[in-house]
């Protein structure tokens, strides 16, 4: 029987624990104990006071099981937080090029429900129109903007039902980028909210920077308001969640606010939110986005957000097609969507001179490639030894390169894959010509199909080749 939460001793520690008075306001939460909102400090005074380290992690002493939800579902940020970060705009015909394999990536499914567009220039008003002027039906197009009325009608003019609504929520982003207070945002943030459900706008309320945020005594008691305002209009909002700075981490024995797990299940088991109520939005500053992301999907978030390739604010986004694999991985199966787009939308990239980086999973040059003798030699006899996927589930193909600690097996595969029968002469002779080339420290990198038909080249026009 599946334990709904459990207390565990914390680990010895003999420096206090960060934030001592979150453990004692979410034990009063479990107990469904009443917490409203103050002007607690707690988290920011001691994020300013880490400062310049990275924010320490602690174990909070309370632990959750994991509670996946039925449904899965993805959201694109491609052509916002991704286009924010691209070095350069998206033209109008390569916006609607990549739009158009996000569509095809979803293959109808509906596994990819939404991309989030700009609609502050002209030009961004223009792509717009051009992708829903494509007449696809996933994902579907909604607007993005500030909680701001002006910003409302802006989603309204241009034709869109839905937006996501950004709301800082953070004391950090309340002083330092609003010099406010918590009492002023939230008005803010309440009647900008009820003027776009009032105009028929659906809304994903955006927090921003929730994981450096005072979960219990703030963010709780304001969502608890927003769901007020959704049952008046009797219309569902969605909470998302954005990992803003990076910090989240996918440990449900963290504490809050960088728990992802405890985050999502805070929101669900005390506020009653359904699954397909949250999303979860994730940053790599960490290296731990596409953790993060399983983690809300694991703990209850039935939607994550990404973009193509990764591509987006400092360290990056949730990678779409990480989504999409990680989702086979969890449901054992795409349930529709086609993989094999990934590799279409990586040359894409490519051709919007855009350098995937080498060792990129999935989509870099090096993730299906091996160059050690051994792996190669085992890979020759299964490839299951050292793939743990076939390359061909994304359009991709596994390749061996050939450098100084290939082995003769890699020279008797690239043989063959030129058409040209291995006989045990020709590949030690060959082994023999390349690792010279590397003892002599002629070459550093691994060697081209050219250099090494020079080589076999070279091999047989000399006279023992020819004998």
């Amino acid at each position: 029987m599946k334990t709904w939460v459990v207390l565990i001793e914390a680990i010895p520690n003999r420096n206090q624990p960060w934030f001592p008075g979150n453990n004692e306001q979410l034990i009063r939460l479990l107990r469904h104990e009443a917490v409203d909102y103050g002007e607690s400090n707690d988290v920011f005074n001691e994020t300013i006071k880490q400062w310049p380290l990275p924010p320490r992690l602690i174990i909070d002493g309370v632990n959750i099981d994991p509670d996946p939800p039925e449904h899965l579902l993805i959201t694109d940020t491609t052509f916002r937080d991704g286009q924010q970060a691209f070095y350069v705009y998206y033209s109008i015909d390569s916006a609607t090029r990549l739009f158009s394999l996000l569509s095809d990536l979803d293959n109808g499914s509906g596994k990819i429900t939404r991309s989030e567009f700009f609609l502050y220039t002209d030009r961004d008003r223009r792509l717009v129109r051009a992708i829903r002027g494509l007449d696809l039906e996933w994902p579907r197009v909604i607007g993005w903007g500030r909680a701001r009325i002006e910003d409302v009608k802006l989603v309204k003019e241009a034709g869109l039902d839905e937006m996501v609504m950004l709301m800082s929520i953070s004391d950090i982003h309340i002083k330092y980028k609003f010099n406010s207070t918590r009492d002023r945002v939230v008005n803010k943030y309440l009647e900008t909210a009820e003027y776009a459900l009032r105009e028929g706008i659906k809304l994903r309320c955006s927090l921003e920077d929730v994981t450096r945020s005072d979960v219990v005594g703030f963010v709780i008691p304001f969502v608890k308001k927003l769901l007020k305002l959704s049952e008046r209009f009797g219309t569902d909002i969605v909470i998302k969640l954005p990992d803003t700075t990076g910090v989240g981490v996918p440990y449900p024995f963290a504490p809050l606010p960088y728990s992802i797990p405890k985050l999502v299940w805070v929101l669900r088991k005390i506020l009653n939110i359904p699954s397909e109520l949250l999303e979860f939005h994730g940053h790599g500053d960490y290296y731990m986005a596409v953790s993060n992301a399983v983690s809300a999907w694991l703990y209850g978030a039935s939607i994550n957000n990404g973009t193509l390739l990764g591509i987006g604010e400092r360290a990056g986004n949730v990678p779409i097609e990480a989504l999409v694999i990680w989702y086979a991985r969890l449901k054992g199966s795409f349930d529709g969507m086609n993989p094999r787009v990934i590799s279409r939308i990586a040359e894409e990239f490519k051709s919007l001179n855009y350098a995937v980086p080498r060792y990129q999973p999935l989509v870099g040059e090096n993730a299906f490639t091996t160059a050690a003798g051994i792996h190669v030699d085992a890979q020759l006899k299964n490839p299951v030894t050292y793939l743990s996927m076939d390359p061909e589930v994304i359009g991709r193909r596994a390749s061996i390169l050939i450098g100084p600690y290939s082995g003769k097996s890699s020279v008797e595969y690239w043989l063959r894959k030129h058409g040209i029968e291995p006989s045990p002469e020709l590949v030690g002779t060959m082994y023999e010509r390349i690792m010279a080339i590397y003892d002599n420290g002629l070459k550093m990198e691994p060697l081209s199909d050219e250099e090494l038909e020079r080589i076999l080249s070279d091999i047989r026009n000399s006279p023992k080749g020819r004998s």
